[in-house]
């Protein structure tokens, strides 16, 4: 099945420096990550300022009202991290406040909707939020900086505010129905009832000053003190039953990442709970039937790749008892420092503008992470009071060979991120290229859905091929609908460290300093 393509071809230039290298999918915040770097801040350094700006230049994807995973390759000391600090239940919550409403459309999570959609929308969508603790602790446990000076170019960005780009606009008109039940939201984002213009100021005052206060109280005003009570005061006005309580025990999961090894290179990711085990299981096919790779991709080897997504998925989908995902929203973002350390972290708020509700007093957009949560009992992702989010598709990755970081990759896109990072990091492991070279490379997407999606840039020998064995979509890579993923890596090339984002995203870029 052919669908409409943009009827222009896409390319970025990969940033080069020898001083570190950040890429995100809004420019502005790598370049807060590099100015972190410049003050002699290191990869997590960078990672976490990069992370909490985008939370003010894309507030659709993420921000500290969010949760996620991190993985750190620490140089000095040879081995890799991961930090979980995915969404909570409340500990009050259970599952008769979300009754099923089989008349409604399945979540975006491909679970079964719930009365008034109050797992996806509203304060009752929204979990203990990790975002928060998880920077916190990677700054003091592996960077140099504080969380006060990591928040310094995020405080600027919401508080002067950035031109709306057309993206911005695009992003903002998407979720018009949503952002207009919420006063707060759509004084933002819909001024006189129509979205943000390209140009106009997006800017956010309240949540500049909650980052000023966050500054200065640290991580601890956020989860013991008085921010904490202004986040749940707002939050039980409006039914959430988080109380002081959930935010006190909220802790930060810091493991040894999962491993895979593929053609000589071990690929960390954050484990079972996120897309790592699908990636790996997606690599060891690929290295059982495709043991000796050819010099380039051919038919037989994108055969292979799709077979290899399918079986992935379809252990998946098994485990987890879920329907059909569909695509949503998250952030990501990969950094380096020139001592040789690596991060790809991933955050999100779950779907565009999680939960649609701004709180008018903190200015913080709130995840809908409830919907990760399956209404129905018995199951491995069944809501139950004080769970932790346990299933995810955010796959950051870092790769290492011989003791070094070689690359960085993550992506969002929901159940379209775990197949579009495994091919990035395949292709450049199976056939020696270049991070440049797979970002511009078509991609297939599959999930066990009953059919395979290609970009028509493979060319008819490969797509003849491909429906041969699979019900084929033919879709190019088009801002939206987004139907490929949006990765941001970085890579170590020689001396330099290389950084890009997805080709098709216009705000998306790469910085570092004295980047070329």
């Amino acid at each position: 099945m052919a669908t409409a393509a943009d009827q222009w071809s896409t390319a970025k230039r990969p940033v080069r420096s020898t001083g570190g290298m950040v890429a995100a999918q809004h420019i502005r915040a790598a370049e807060a990550g590099a100015a972190l770097l410049a003050q002699g801040g290191n990869a997590v350094d960078a990672a976490v300022a990069a992370a909490l700006a985008l939370g003010a230049v894309e507030p659709w994807m993420c921000g500290i009202g969010g949760s996620g995973f991190m993985v750190v390759w620490l140089a000095a000391e040879r081995r890799a991290v991961a930090l979980d600090f995915q969404g909570v239940l409340p500990k009050a919550l259970t599952a008769d406040d979300y009754p099923i409403d089989a008349s409604l459309p399945v979540t975006s999570m491909g679970f079964p909707a719930v009365a008034n959609f109050a797992n996806t929308q509203g304060a009752r969508a929204v979990t203990v939020p990790g975002a928060v603790a998880g920077f916190d602790h990677a700054l003091r446990r592996f960077g140099r900086k504080s969380l006060s000076d990591a928040l310094q170019p995020a405080i600027q960005l919401a508080e002067t505010g950035i031109p709306a780009s057309w993206f911005c606009t695009l992003m903002i008109a998407s979720e018009m129905a949503i952002l207009a039940k919420d006063a707060t939201a759509a004084s933002i984002y819909l001024p006189d009832g129509v979205p943000l213009q390209p140009g106009a100021p997006l800017k956010i005052p309240e949540l500049a000053r909650t980052m000023r206060r966050l500054a200065e109280t640290g991580a601890e005003g956020f989860y013991h003190g008085d921010l904490g009570r202004d986040l749940v005061c707002e939050l039980q006005a409006q039914g959430n039953r988080m109380t002081m309580e959930d935010l006190a025990a909220y802790d930060v999961q810091e493991y040894n990442p999962m491993e895979a090894q593929h053609r000589g290179t071990t690929l960390y990711t954050p484990g079972e709970q996120s897309g790592g085990l699908r990636q790996r299981d997606f690599l060891a096919h690929i290295a059982e039937m495709l043991p000796v790779p050819p010099k380039a991709p051919d038919a037989a080897t994108w055969c292979i790749y799709a077979d290899a997504l399918e079986v992935a998925w379809r252990a998946h989908r098994e485990r987890n008892g879920t329907l059909a995902e569909v695509g949503s929203s998250t952030s990501s973002l990969s950094a380096a420092d020139a001592e040789g350390n690596m991060v790809a972290l991933t955050y999100t708020l779950l779907d565009h503008f999680g939960a649609g509700i701004t709180l008018p007093e903190t200015g913080l957009a709130l995840n809908n992470g409830v919907s990760y949560f399956d209404p129905r009992p018995g199951l491995r992702t069944s809501m139950a009071g004080g769970k932790r989010i346990n299933s995810s598709n955010m796959v950051p990755t870092v790769a290492v060979r011989d003791g070094q970081a070689v690359f960085a990759v993550g992506a969002s896109g929901v159940d379209l991120i775990m197949p579009c990072v495994s091919q990035i990091a395949a292709l450049m492991l199976d056939f020696d290229i270049s991070l440049e070279a797979a970002f511009h490379s078509p991609r297939l997407d599959a999930s066990h859905r009953g059919s395979l999606r290609a970009d028509p840039r493979f060319g008819a020998d490969v797509l003849d091929a491909l429906a041969r064995h699979h019900t084929l979509e033919i879709s190019g890579s088009v801002v939206m609908p987004k139907l490929y993923a949006c990765p941001s890596g970085v890579a170590r090339d020689g001396g330099d460290m290389v950084g890009i984002n997805d080709p098709v995203l216009p705000d998306g870029g790469a910085a570092g300093p004295g980047a070329s």
